[in-house]
């Protein structure tokens, strides 16, 4: 999912361009509503009084929707129901290049899916999922319990991929233990990497993940099509990368166009990815007991339960999948961490750090079947 860090514009780009005064002088507006009233209304946390019916659906799937997709697409629609909602693929939503086999997709389902759970749980509805593989969709029965506010829960609404620099500073043995824990079910297992030595052969995978990507036309391109340069531009989509969710300026789309092609280099990027692997505390990877769409939803569901289980913490994550993208590098870099014949599907960073600005998500009627 990637993710989803590597995807920054660099910061160097409004020095060379006259400075980041000039750019936000003739950068496009925000409109109407500027960009950090809209992530307000986003990630606002929702009332848990008195919703029934319709309703009650629509804060589900708000809260769904609240979990982390490849590129921030927004892969999934939903088919709500009097006990049930079926989550499905957006299809139209795939990014080819960068998930051929659409393993990201279904692990965004299961990011979903998790936080459906969640959210469930605290409205009084336990629920039950499924892998309908007829349909490729997850289908999640909702029956009547009692009411139960999770920390994770209470996270949804503070979670992000935080693409920054953490402080290096190591995690608590408790806290490990806690991340282990909420990463893993019966289908899934998650390693974590605290080490620098097996720290740095990730980094050394990461890069040569990156190299390859950086190389290929098309993986560029589909990245591109997905970067928000701009507050405004954020905002008419309501999806993609925010270039401030990296820290970067807010510039006009026009420029971000041109400079994209000048700074965004395999050298600029790999430089990032050491500085911020060596900012971490540690590397999670997590592996499905097989490589199917259902144990991909899975992925998603441990995965996101361990990013809200760090949030409730006050440990950021995000991704750095390039090793586990490139189908070259892949078995490579598995039998480098020990997994020997078994697939990695994710790669995550964490340690603690600031947070980033957020990011943005399409209105839940968009979304809705």
């Amino acid at each position: 999912m990637t993710t989803i860090t590597r995807r920054q514009f660099v910061a160097s780009a409004p020095v060379v361009l006259g400075g980041a005064s000039i750019l936000s002088a003739c950068s496009n507006g925000t409109g109407p509503e500027d960009y950090e009233a809209v992530a307000a209304r986003t990630w606002r946390s929702g009332s848990l009084a008195g919703l029934e019916g319709a309703a009650l659906g629509q804060e589900l799937v708000r809260c769904a929707t609240l979990a982390p997709s490849s590129h921030n697409t927004q892969c999934w629609k939903f088919a709500v129901e009097d006990k049930a909602i079926t989550i499905l693929p957006d299809l139209s939503r795939r990014c080819p290049a960068v998930d051929p086999d659409d393993h990201h997709l279904f692990v965004s389902l299961g990011c979903a899916t998790e936080n459906l759970v969640q959210a469930a749980l605290a409205h009084g509805r336990a629920a039950t999922v499924g892998f309908d593989a007829a349909r490729d969709a997850v289908y999640v029965a909702l029956e009547p319990s009692r009411a139960q506010t999770s920390p994770l829960f209470q996270a949804i609404a503070a979670r992000q991929c935080t693409r920054g620099d953490y402080d290096a500073k190591p995690l608590t043995t408790a806290e490990l233990g806690q991340l282990e824990r909420a990463g893993t079910s019966d289908r899934v297992r998650v390693l974590l990497l605290t080490e620098r030595s097996a720290m740095e052969r990730v980094l050394d995978h990461v890069v040569q993940g990156n190299s390859a990507q950086m190389a290929d036309p098309a993986f560029v391109k589909e990245l591109k099509a997905w970067i928000r340069f701009n507050g405004a531009a954020a905002v008419r989509a309501g999806d993609g990368l925010y270039s401030g969710s990296s820290g970067n300026p807010s510039i006009p789309s026009w420029i971000g166009d041109l400079a994209f092609g000048w700074f965004f280099t395999p050298k600029s990027e790999n430089e990032k990815y050491v500085r911020q692997v060596r900012s971490s505390a540690g590397i999670a990877v997590f592996v499905g007991q097989a490589g199917d769409k259902a144990h991909w939803v899975e992925v998603g569901r441990c995965y996101e339960r361990f990013a809200l289980q760090a949030t409730a913490l006050g440990i950021r994550n995000a991704m750095l999948n390039q090793a586990v993208e490139v189908a070259s590098v892949r078995p490579q870099f598995a039998a480098a961490i020990g997994l020997g014949g078994q697939r990695p599907d994710l790669v995550v960073r964490f340690g603690r750090g600031p947070a980033m600005p957020a990011s943005l998500r399409r209105p839940v009627q968009a979304v809705l079947v």
